[in-house]
């Protein structure tokens, strides 16, 4: 190939690169910017306090609830933005979120979210938004590593099974389809891996994972623990995903995939290249997996979000209708 032929395909491919990076930004990032800490500072300054209270209360009574409440706010962001649309039951105009595949059956933490809806409705009628509260309740809901939510979001007036299909990607993905995926939200290798580490918290079912048993890259004693698991308390028995410290926010998880012991099919496959490496220092670095844990958060509460005009302020989460 000549010198001047591989200039232009440098060029080509550093301009793709500028294209893609243009296009996601106009995507996902166009208006958060009017996202702010202190959004909510004069006209409803204690809806922080009430979240914070309403999650700490339900942690005390159902502590797996913190991790549903997480990925509530995960599986909003990835479908079509954080705007609260996967909140929206089904009308008749469009099938919920609720419905799609990574979501039915599935998704939990919806009466949470409506309490503390009901209680800032109380002190603070039409001012902060379903998607807000969504982001908030996930920080609280961790016990572990914390961060300034940026609040300003507004409502969708819809919801997109299909885009919630598409953009969630499933516990059987292979790495080049969690790559990919992430990559299109305009996430990169390592900041998939970060947002993995949510799972050191929470469960799955086994119908979820039981393929996972015919992986050749299993701890042969786990392998062995899931099938016991798994033929006592059938296709519906939850397991951990972090089998060692299932309700702490840690960095137990990386450790259990260098060891083989990663739960989901879709979990152990970051222990390859290019993301192997990403897993590795987490797994020894607790707080360099806090650092960029709470970072990639920040980025993914920005996707896609509504503000000023563009959405509404729903007063029941589940309904575009008051």
């Amino acid at each position: 190939m000549s010198e001047e032929i591989k200039i232009c395909s440098r060029r080509y491919i550093n301009m793709s690169y500028v294209l893609t990076f243009l296009f996601t930004t106009l995507l996902f990032g166009a208006s958060s910017t009017e996202l702010s800490e202190n959004f909510y500072e004069i006209s409803c300054p204690n809806f922080t306090s009430i979240v914070k209270e309403e999650v700490g209360a339900r942690l005390k009574t159902e502590p797996r609830m913190g991790a549903s409440l997480l990925r509530l706010h995960f599986h909003d962001c990835f479908a079509t933005g954080c705007d609260a649309s996967v909140l929206l039951d089904d009308t008749a105009s469009f099938i919920g979120e609720k419905r799609s595949e990574p979501n039915n059956n599935s998704a939990r933490g919806f009466e949470v979210i409506d309490n503390m809806k009901v209680k800032v409705e109380t002190i603070c009628p039409g001012i902060v938004s379903c998607a807000d509260i969504l982001a908030a309740a996930a920080r609280d809901s961790l016990g572990g590593p914390s961060w300034n939510v940026l609040f300003g979001r507004r409502d969708s007036t819809t919801a997109n099974k299909t885009a919630s299909n598409m953009n969630i990607k499933g516990p059987h993905s292979n790495l080049n389809d969690l790559i990919q995926g992430y990559a299109s939200q305009g996430f990169t290798p390592q900041e998939l891996v970060a947002l993995s580490g949510g799972h050191t918290i929470g469960l799955a079912k086994c119908q979820f994972f039981t393929s996972r048993l015919s992986d050749g890259n299993i701890d042969p004693s786990f392998k062995k623990s899931l099938k016991d698991f798994c033929k006592v308390n059938g296709e519906n028995g939850s397991h951990p995903l972090d089998m060692k410290t299932p309700l702490t926010f840690d960095n137990n998880y990386f450790m259990l995939l260098t060891q083989l012991r990663g739960l989901l099919h879709s979990d152990q496959q970051l222990l390859k290249e290019p993301t192997k490496h990403f897993v590795e220092v987490y797994a020894n670095n607790k707080t360099a997996f806090f650092e960029d844990f709470t970072g990639v958060m920040i980025k993914m509460s920005k996707l896609g979000t509504l503000t000023g005009n563009s959405g509404i302020i729903r007063t029941n989460c589940r309904s575009i209708l008051s």
